[in-house]
């Protein structure tokens, strides 16, 4: 283990000679930590060594909330070892760790040199940035091109290694752009631990080896919001924004846009992926509310808000679906994991429930050597999931359900089925089926069952009428008692269903105008904006239920947030004493609107 070398591509230690990192490699303890162990607890005892992680993942936690991510290369311990005083923060072994251990004479002669001292004060902007309240981060509706704060740097193809990481550390910038071809290739730093260090590449090794190209960019006109959700969907940390030409202006890290981001969905997401068993991805779960509270208490978009739910449910079920096959071992045959209703069109709240399917390579999915395998993964995960915190489907929407398991073949014959004659099974099933989003398996589903889906208005009109029927089932509040009709009786008597007297209602037009279309759009708010090109509902009308949906959902994680932190059960039932005049107010035109599309809708069909 050549641990000068190593320490020699990181700061503060890049910048010593060669008999500097000598002495403190000679010194250096190397200590292993497992999942799941604290290493220094806050306000305990003062470091007594500066920590250089060299193989896993630390988090820093300030009273559980995650605020840092500590990966290879990094340190941490350093502020609490210059100052004497306890820690200012936990730090916790997030999957199995090893570390260097710098002796205290020598890391204080190494931080409080000129490099040192810069390092020192990075250190302590980034763990103070951490900490900042979410009010602090920018606005999602703003445009990203107003984030870019410097041209990009870049690098030419025939760069080495080394030149490059001293160009970053000189420009003091994670991430740089290469030229290949007419095109431009991303390094970051990364790439220089995962590909160069871990790899064993020599340092005079030429970038274009490592850099990865094409890249995905952002026109400077996209807002942040829709930015920050692409990041999160694709596990992207750094994006080259371009102007109206095309021409790459700048970068962008989910830093620059989200506060440290460190402490936000992204730091959760990255966690659950490195989670080392079932345990520890049940425990990051279960942090999903406080990183949803923090995203209402800075006023994101709450449809967003809805999105990056949906984003970190995925990536749990992807973190126990990759658990259950090391455990069970390889599936016998190609498969599918299908998210299914609000979480297939990313719509999911602080408190919602699993709905999920599988679908298997065509075949029979009861042969006696496949059907056992997917049942018992799909329990593991459907297990795993409620554990984490998202509700069982009552419904026994899940895939852990044997009708939920079919092959391919099996699931376009039941769409078939279901629309040439819905019955009782296709009625229930039509709100939460055809909604339906792959999120993991090797076992292309999307485009078989979008073709079914998209044959509606020429093969199945009587479905199309169905769904567009079922969109009229749920009626929002049309009388008014003190501004809002309430449960009348019953546990929530006194209480508005914000979900089924709105949202539900919202979601059923939207999936019924897509249809009608002859679309397999994903969500709400995308199918409306198709309903309203394709002319079935006027720009007004988009316009209205648009807004009408982003009310209702802020409402509704609202109100969860707050229960949640008051210790009670989440739920959809909203006291109007809650809103205020103004919010009430709001809330009686939102349901105008709904019904005023409602009545559009009826007239359409000809019922009157």
């Amino acid at each position: 283990m050549d641990i000068a070398g190593f320490l020699a591509a990181f700061p503060p230690f890049d910048g010593l000679d060669d008999g500097q990192l000598d002495r403190i490699a000679s010194a250096a303890q190397v200590e292993f930590f497992p999942a799941g162990t604290t290493i220094l607890e806050r306000a305990g005892e003062p470091a007594a060594s500066l920590y250089v992680v060299r193989k896993g993942a630390v988090e820093i936690l300030d009273d559980g909330r995650l605020l840092d991510l500590i990966g290879e290369g990094e340190t941490f311990g350093e502020l609490s070892l210059v100052s004497g005083q306890g820690p200012v923060a936990s730090v916790r072994a997030a999957e199995d760790t090893l570390c260097y251990l710098i002796p205290r004479s020598l890391a204080e002669e190494l931080l409080q040199s000129a490099s040192g001292t810069r390092f020192l004060a990075s250190v302590a902007r980034r763990r103070l940035d951490a900490k900042r309240t979410p009010s602090e981060m920018p606005d999602m509706l703003a445009t990203v091109g107003a984030q870019v704060r410097r041209p990009p740097v870049t690098a030419p193809p025939d760069s080495t290694v080394a030149e490059v990481a001293s160009l970053m550390t000189e420009q003091r910038v994670s991430s740089l752009l290469i030229k290949v071809g007419d095109d431009w290739g991303i390094v970051t730093d990364r790439d220089l631990r995962s590909r160069v260090l871990a790899a064993g590449r020599s340092a005079d090794a030429l970038v274009a080896e490592i850099v990865t190209s094409p890249i995905v960019t952002v026109s400077a006109e996209t807002r942040v919001g829709d930015v920050l959700l692409g990041m999160l969907e694709r596990g992207i940390h750094h994006l080259p924004v371009t102007d109206g030409t095309g021409t790459v202006v700048g970068m962008v890290t989910d830093t620059d846009l989200l506060g440290l981001a460190r402490q936000s969905p992204f730091a959760l997401k990255s966690a659950i992926e490195r989670a080392a068993n079932h345990a520890a991805v049940v425990a990051l779960g279960r942090d999903l509310p406080d990183v949803v509270a923090a995203l209402v208490d800075s006023s994101v978009d709450p449809v967003d808000i809805g999105h990056v739910i949906a984003v970190t449910i995925d990536a749990l079920t992807r973190r126990f679906l990759e658990l259950g096959i090391a455990r069970l071992g390889e599936p016998p045959v190609r498969w599918a994991w299908l998210a299914l209703g609000s979480e297939a069109r990313r719509e999911q709240a602080m408190f919602t429930d699993q709905d999920h399917a599988l679908a298997l390579e065509p075949g029979d999915p009861a042969d006696e050597d496949v059907d056992p395998y997917f049942a018992e993964l799909a329990r593991s995960v459907t297990d795993g999931l409620e554990e984490a915190g998202i509700h069982r489907c009552h419904g026994n929407a899940m895939a852990e359900h044997p009708p939920l398991r079919r092959s391919l073949d099996g699931w376009v014959e039941a769409f078939r089925g279901w629309m040439q004659d819905p019955g009782a099974e296709g009625s229930i099933l039509s709100s939460i089926v055809f909604d339906y989003r792959q999120i993991g398996g090797p076992l292309e589903t999307e485009p078989a069952l979008d073709e079914v889906v998209r044959s509606a208005p020429q093969a199945y009109p009587m479905f199309v009428r169905h769904l567009s029927r079922r969109a009229l089932d749920l009626k929002p509040p049309t009388g008014f008692f003190r501004d809002l009709v309430v449960e009348a009786k019953g546990e929530h008597a006194g209480r508005l269903d914000i979900k089924h007297g709105g949202i539900t209602i919202v979601t059923n037009l939207a999936r019924a105008y897509d249809i009608r279309t002859g679309r397999s759009d994903k969500g709400t708010l995308e199918r409306l904006r198709a309903a309203s090109e394709s002319g079935q509902i006027s720009d007004g009308s988009r316009e209205g239920l648009e807004e009408t949906f982003r009310l209702l959902w802020a409402i509704r994680l609202e109100h969860q947030v707050t229960q949640h932190r008051a210790g009670a059960t989440t739920d959809d039932f909203v006291d109007p004493q809650e809103l205020g005049p103004v919010r009430r107010r709001a809330l009686k035109e939102a349901f105008r609107i709904i019904a005023a599309e409602q009545r559009a809708l009826h007239l359409d069909l000809g019922l009157g």
